[in-house]
C-alpha cells in the first residue's frame, strides 16, 4: 500500500517541478493516511504555477501584473524585484523628464550602470544647453545682423536685388516694399529706369562671382557685382549694380590727362611710346614720320610765347586735317612731333606731308612757317629693333631734310 501511494505522489510532485502542463491528482486514490499529503503538495503546485505566471509577467514586463497572496513563500523574491522594478520605472520617468538626482542603490551591479548613465546624461544635458544658447545667441545675431542689413540697404544708392535661379523671379530687391512676400519690380521706379539693364542682369547664370559693367540707356554704366548664393532654402543670384557713371567719366578726364597734350589736344609722349612699344611687340608695319617745328624758339623769342603757341596749334591743325583720325599724331617734345600711320606707305606719307608743308608755308605772317621732317619704315621682321633706334634713324633723316631746305632759302 506505501509503495503504491509513494509512487503516486512521487509522479505527482515530479510533473509539479518539470511537466509544463502539470498532471492532476485525486485525492481519493490516496490511502487515508496519505490524503494531507496529498493536499499540501497540491497547494505546492498551486504556487508553483502562481510563481511561473507571476514571474513570466515580470520577465516581460508587466509591472502591472496581480502579486501572489503573502501565503505564497515562493514568490517573496520575486515580490521584492517587482517592487523594485516598479520603483527602477517611476525614477527612470523621472530621468526622462529631466531628473538627472535619481541614484539607484539596490540592484547591485545595475545600480552602477544606471548611476553612471544618468551622471552622463546629466553632463550631456549641460552641453547641450550650453551648445543651445551658443545657437541661441548666434540666431539672434544673425537676425540682428538681417535686420541692419536690410535697413542699410534699403539706404544704400546701390541697386540689391535677388532672383531665383530655376523660375527667374526677383524675390528680394532694396529698392522696392515687399508685398506679401514678393516684389513686384514692374511697378518699381527704379527698374523702370533700368529695365533693360534688369533684363541683361537676370540673364546672369555664373558658378562663382563675377564683376562686370553694363552700359544703360547709352549714357549709364552700371557696375554689377553677381554671384550664386541660398536664398531661403532656393538657388538664387543675387546682384549689387552701381552707378559708375562719374566715376567712369573721371577715368576718362584722367585718361586725358596721362594721353593727352595740354597745350594741343594730340596725344603726348607717354601715349606714342606705349603705343609704338605694342606695335614692336606684335610685329607690325608702319611708318613713322618724325616731324620738328621750324624756328619755334625764334617765334617765342620776338613774338612772344603766346603767338608760339598759336604758331604751334596751327601746325598740329594742318598735319591732322591731312591724315585720318587713326593716325597716331602725338607730340613729344616741345617742338617735336610723332605721327605714325601703319602699314608701309612712305611714298603716300611724303605727298601728304610736302603738300601741308606747302600750304603751312603759304600762310606766313610777320615770320616764315615752316616745318621739317624724317621718315623711317617699320617692316616688322628686325627683331631686335628698339623704339630708341627707329627715332634716331628718323631723327637723323629729319635732320638732313631739315639741312637740305635750309640750304635751299639761303
Amino acid at each position: 500500500m506505501e509503495d503504491r501511494n509513494s509512487e503516486l505522489l512521487f509522479e505527482y510532485l515530479r510533473s509539479i517541478l518539470y511537466d509544463s502542463k502539470i498532471k492532476t491528482l485525486d485525492i481519493e486514490e490516496l490511502d487515508e493516511p496519505f490524503h494531507k499529503l496529498g493536499r499540501g503538495m497540491q497547494f505546492l503546485q498551486h504556487a508553483v504555477e502562481e510563481m511561473l505566471s507571476y514571474s513570466r509577467d515580470l520577465s516581460l514586463g508587466n509591472l502591472s501584473a496581480e502579486s501572489p497572496g503573502m501565503d505564497n513563500f515562493l514568490c517573496v523574491n520575486l515580490k521584492n524585484m517587482h517592487a523594485n522594478l516598479n520603483h527602477l520605472t517611476w525614477q527612470a520617468k523621472q530621468v526622462a523628464s529631466g531628473d538627472y538626482s535619481q541614484q539607484v542603490s539596490y540592484l547591485g551591479e545595475f545600480s552602477e550602470a544606471f548611476n553612471m548613465m544618468t551622471t552622463q546624461l546629466k553632463e550631456r544635458e549641460n552641453q547641450l544647453k550650453q551648445e543651445t544658447m551658443k545657437l541661441q545667441k548666434r540666431a539672434e545675431a544673425i537676425e540682428s545682423y538681417n535686420e541692419l542689413l536690410i535697413k542699410m540697404t534699403m539706404q544704400w544708392s546701390e541697386w540689391v536685388f535677388v532672383v531665383d535661379a530655376d523660375t527667374k523671379e526677383v524675390v528680394y530687391c532694396n529698392k522696392d516694399a515687399e508685398i506679401d512676400g514678393n516684389f513686384d519690380c514692374d511697378f518699381c521706379e527704379n527698374c523702370r529706369e533700368n529695365l533693360a539693364g534688369r533684363n541683361r542682369i537676370m540673364e546672369w547664370e555664373g558658378a562663382s562671382r563675377e564683376v562686370w559693367e553694363l552700359e544703360v540707356d547709352h549714357d549709364r554704366i552700371l557696375r554689377i557685382n553677381s554671384y550664386p548664393v541660398e536664398w531661403r532654402g532656393r538657388s538664387s543670384y543675387v546682384h549689387v549694380a552701381s552707378d559708375i557713371t562719374e566715376e567712369k567719366l573721371e577715368e576718362k578726364r584722367l585718361s586725358d590727362k596721362a594721353y593727352f597734350d595740354t597745350g594741343t589736344g594730340i596725344y603726348n609722349r607717354r601715349f606714342f611710346e606705349e603705343h609704338m612699344e605694342k606695335l614692336l611687340e606684335q610685329n607690325m608695319q608702319a611708318t613713322l614720320c618724325y616731324l620738328d617745328l621750324d624756328g619755334l624758339k625764334y617765334v617765342n623769342d620776338h613774338y612772344g610765347h603766346l603767338e608760339g603757341d598759336r604758331y604751334i596749334r596751327a601746325f598740329v591743325s594742318e598735319i591732322s586735317r591731312s591724315f585720318r583720325k587713326d593716325d597716331v599724331f602725338s607730340r613729344i617734345g616741345g617742338d617735336e612731333f610723332c605721327l605714325i600711320v601703319l602699314g608701309s606707305l612712305k611714298d603716300i606719307v611724303v605727298r601728304k606731308l610736302e603738300k601741308s608743308r606747302s600750304r603751312f608755308m603759304e600762310e606766313q605772317g610777320e615770320y616764315p612757317r615752316s616745318f621739317s621732317y624724317g621718315i623711317y619704315e617699320i617692316d616688322g621682321t628686325e627683331q631686335n629693333l628698339t623704339l630708341d633706334d627707329i627715332i634716331c634713324q628718323a631723327d637723323a633723316r629729319m635732320y638732313e631734310y631739315k639741312r637740305k631746305n635750309k640750304g635751299k632759302r639761303e
